[in-house]
This record gives C-alpha cells, structure tokens and sequence, in this order.
C-alpha cells in the first residue's frame, strides 16, 4: 500500500512538472526579449523566486536591474511595485499608516492606508540608502510575511517576494545592511557587464524607434503551484550531504583549517535551507525533476557570499568570499 502511494505521488509531481516546464521555458523566453546577455542573473532570479525567496540585485548603475524586475513581474503577473529607498524614507512611507476620517454624521473613525510593500513583487530600489529603522521595518515583514500597524496585524499578499538593489561603488551617505538582515535573503544576485554581442544587441534593440515589451505567460497562482512543486521534487541523500558538507565547512573551526582560518564568521542553518529550495528550483529551470551536487557548487557563491565575513587578517592577505567558496565547492566533485 505504502509502495502505490509513493508511485502516485511520483506520478502527480512528474504530471505538475512536466507542465511547469512548459511554463517556466515561456517564460525564460520572454524575459530574454527584453533582457539581454544576463542568462546567469535571470536563472538566479527566477530560481529566488520559484524557491518562495527575496533576491538581492548588486550592480553598477545602468545594467539593468530595474527593468530585470520590472519584466519578472509583468511575465509572472504578479502585482509589482517600485520604491526608491533614501535617507528620509520613514517605515510608514513602506508599510502604510492610519488617518483620521470623519464620516457624513461626523463620527471619527482610524482607517489604514496601505503602503506599497501590499504588492506581490516589490522593488526596493538601493535598499542601503535608507536608514537602518525603514531598513529593519522591511526586512522584518519579508521574515513574517505581515506588518503590524497601531497594533493591527494586516497579512501581506501572496506570494510575496522582493527583489532589493545595491549599487556596490557610492558608499558615501548609505547604511550597510546588517549580517542578521542581509541573511534574510536567499540569494544575493551579482550582476556583471555585458559582453559585447549582447552590449551589440541593447543598443540595436532599446535605441530605435520602438523597444521590446515583455508579456505576461503566467499568473500569480502559476507561480505559487510552482513553488509547492518545488517543494516536492526529491532530494538523494549524496545532495543533502553535500549541502551540509559545504554549508559546515564554511563555518570558522568545522572545515579545513587552511580555509576557515580565514573566516570570522559563517552560514548558519537559513543557509542550508535556502540550497536545498534552491537547488530544486534550479533543477526545475534545468528541465529536472530533482538536483545534483553540480547545482549545490552552482548555487554556492550567491547563496553563501552574503552569509560570511572575513577576519581582518585575510582582508590583509588579499583573500576574497568568491574566492574562499571556490575553494570549498572543489570538494563536492
């Protein structure tokens, strides 16, 4: 009885994955209509997403990652929204507040207006410009999904992801997320130049007369049934070790001396969850219906680099994150 079970269950989530597929390839295709030469950064993106997490976009400016968003959300068709973070942005400006009314027979009453954090993808654009309070009021509602206004809880939608952005050159004037906030995201993004074909092909296609438009392939409820596949799909036991394996051996006194001497501090186990959602989505995207140990090495850096520090004598030494991680996934083949 157990064994039939166990074979229809395989059966139901090989029939949900063979049409998520389908879905999923649409809609790579129509975001590569609009976004070109970032085939790293839109798979990392909608692995973020497919895995119910919040991304973290780093970049210079003009490379897109505004428009990335943008074009996420009209091709998932969730409800996106957009807010520029700076200095002066206060928790309210995000979350929404209470007003007073007065109705026709002039009795008072509170009502909550809600802030733009109500939307199904939010774009916190340069989120290390604002002070760390609208900084923690944020990042505390992406951890709990709802925000508490007067002392009101009010849900957030689902699904509900941000995908935030940091310019890595101008530090003047902003504040540093801290390591407890920045561990609330699955993944941090890095997003490269473009090679020159796809430089070639933005200033052929965004500079003409009219310019490419993305279109909506799926709805919100597509990407949900998507996220409880991928909750789903198995994992082998070779995988989850190798998940540990990397994840331990980032930490200062569990890994190999000549590596974690290095480190000041590592990934705790947030870390090891976010590779095993994460690896199935990417696995997913892949065409798979379960991950390898080369999507753990895959994974590894965008995952990890934003979850450890070095001490200040390997910043001295030139040691870098990438660099260390590197070193560590070499073990997983």
């Amino acid at each position: 009885m157990a064994d039939a079970a166990a074979t229809s269950l395989e059966a139901a989530v090989e029939r949900s994955a063979e049409a998520a597929l389908d879905r999923i390839g649409a809609a790579r295709a129509a975001i590569e209509t609009v976004i070109f030469g970032q085939a790293r950064v839109v798979e990392e993106a909608l692995a973020t997403l497919l895995a119910g997490g919040h991304g973290l976009l780093v970049g210079v400016p003009g490379l897109a990652k505004t428009r990335l968003v943008e074009t996420l959300g009209t091709v998932l068709g969730l409800d996106g929204r957009r807010v520029q973070f700076t200095p002066d942005l206060m928790p309210a400006d995000i979350l929404g507040s209470e007003v007073l009314e007065e109705s026709a027979d002039h009795k008072r009453s509170f009502r909550f207006v809600k802030g733009p954090i109500f939307a199904q993808l939010l774009m916190a654009d340069e989120i290390n410009r604002a002070s760390p309070r609208t900084q923690s009021a944020l990042l505390q509602a992406m951890q709990e999904y709802h925000v508490s206004v007067a002392g009101e809880r009010h849900d957030l939608p689902s699904p509900f992801h941000v995908l935030a952005t940091q310019n890595p050159l101008e530090q003047e004037g902003t504040y540093p997320l801290p390591e407890a906030q920045l561990d609330r995201f699955l993944m941090q993004i890095d997003v490269p130049y473009p090679d020159r074909a796809a430089e070639k092909r933005i200033l052929l296609e965004t500079t003409g007369a009219s310019t490419p438009a993305a279109r909506a392939v799926m709805g919100a409820d597509d990407l949900m049934a998507m996220q409880r596949l991928v909750r789903r799909l198995p994992v082998g036991e070779t995988v989850i070790e190798a998940i540990l394996d990397l994840v331990r051996s980032a930490r200062p006194g569990e890994g190999d001396p000549a590596v974690t001497r290095h480190i000041a501090w590592g990934p705790g186990p947030r870390a090891a969850q976010a590779l095993m959602l994460a690896t199935r989505a990417r696995a997913l995207l892949d065409g798979r219906l379960a991950p390898s140990k080369a999507d753990v090495a895959a994974l590894a850096e965008p995952i990890l680099k934003h979850r450890m520090a070095l001490t200040f004598a390997a910043r001295a030494e030139g040691e870098t994150i990438p660099g260390l991680i590197a070193k560590l996934t070499e073990t997983l083949a």
